[in-house]
């Protein structure tokens, strides 16, 4: 599920994927290369974001790239950049049955019409699900009169920003194969962790960002649902902060080392979050009369055991934080191997990302 604004490849695969994750706080970045048979980690980092107001600048950025391809102990000259869920609008729409090009134009020219908003200057990219490549005979038979619709997803960004971020990766030395949406990203990391669940279950993958949570539910394989809840884990740390009147980096080494020291306060601020989490799963279970059996949890507050806890027992539904590297081959990381489990749920929509071109 690429959904690649830019795809200079042409939808080839490659042996090597450098995909970095420029997050709100810290900036994730993974190499992975084809080994045999299998998939290698080749390394990773984990850098602070650059601090900027609104839009980063072409420069700023290809500055943090280049700290960036110094920081891995292995070199690349490609690279899979993601977009923020604020840059990069995810949806579903009902659209004609016609070829992903011909998708792209419709958005293109009435946005309007297919997401109920203007969207002048944007770039739209499309995915259809498997079970959208071909609709039986008896459910075409169902559709209303008039030209056969189909279910698709859509992902859309402005272009000046897709060609500033192709300009900072040409700043910093390297070709910016893919852009790709932080949102899906992790859809692809669970599907090779967990393949099996991935296929047959009803599931939700929920991603604890630093101004902003995702959670995207999945059903057999298929993206059924998205939605982003204004509520990270800078809102978790601000508000330790306040209330135990500490630094924000005292606060933030709390939420994650020492949490039941301020279970009550941690509790009452990870609880709104539960809350809005839950409301899209009711609301999924609801339109589909299944259950969702299981919620994942990647970001880095899910290092935080308590938080993910929390986070159980305000959903009612059992949670664990997704290891997204169990599938990868480790020999080559040497002493960056000891710490992969402990970051690992970070690298989820880097390394979804990279999987775009494997």
């Amino acid at each position: 599920m690429g959904l690649p604004f830019v795809d200079s490849l042409n939808g080839k695969k490659r042996d090597q994927a450098l995909a970095v994750d420029l997050g709100g706080r810290t900036t994730k970045a993974v190499e992975v290369h084809r080994s045999g048979h299998g998939l290698v980690l080749g390394g990773y980092a984990v850098l602070d974001a650059p601090i900027f107001e609104k839009t980063i600048s072409v420069g700023l950025l290809a500055e943090h790239l280049k700290a960036v391809i110094q920081a891995l102990p292995v070199k690349a000259k490609n690279m899979i950049l993601t977009m923020g869920v604020n840059d990069a609008l995810v949806r579903h729409a009902d659209m004609p049955r016609v070829p992903v090009e011909d998708l792209r134009q419709a958005l293109k020219l009435n946005a309007r019409n297919y997401l109920q908003q203007e969207l002048p200057g944007y770039a739209f990219d499309c995915h259809l699900g498997a079970a959208q490549q071909q609709l039986k005979t008896a459910d075409r038979a169902k559709q209303p009169p008039g030209p056969p619709k189909q279910r698709v997803l859509i992902a859309g960004a402005k272009k000046q920003l897709l060609d500033d971020y192709v300009k900072g990766g040409r700043g910093a030395g390297l070709i910016v194969d893919y852009i790709v949406p932080s949102l899906i990203a992790p859809v692809n990391s669970f599907e090779k962790a967990m393949p099996e669940v991935f296929a047959k279950e009803a599931v939700a993958l929920v991603d604890l960002g630093f101004k902003n949570s995702s959670i995207c539910i999945l059903q057999q394989g298929e993206l059924i649902l998205s939605r982003v809840v204004t509520m990270g884990g800078d809102r978790l740390t601000s508000g330790l902060a306040e209330v135990l009147n500490v630094s924000y980096a005292e606060a933030e080494g709390i939420k994650i080392g020492m949490p039941t020291e301020v279970q009550a306060q941690l509790e009452s601020l990870v609880m709104p979050l539960g809350r809005e989490l839950r409301a899209s799963i009711d609301f999924y279970e609801h339109e589909h009369d299944r259950p969702v059996t299981q919620v994942f949890i990647t970001g880095a507050a899910a290092r935080s055991e308590f938080i993910v806890q929390t986070l159980e027992h305000e959903m009612m539904i059992g949670c664990k934080a997704l290891n997204p590297t169990t599938f990868l081959q480790m020999e080559s990381l040497s002493k960056q191997a000891a710490q992969i489990e402990q970051v690992a749920p970070q690298l989820a929509v880097a390394l979804g990302a990279a999987l775009v071109v494997l």
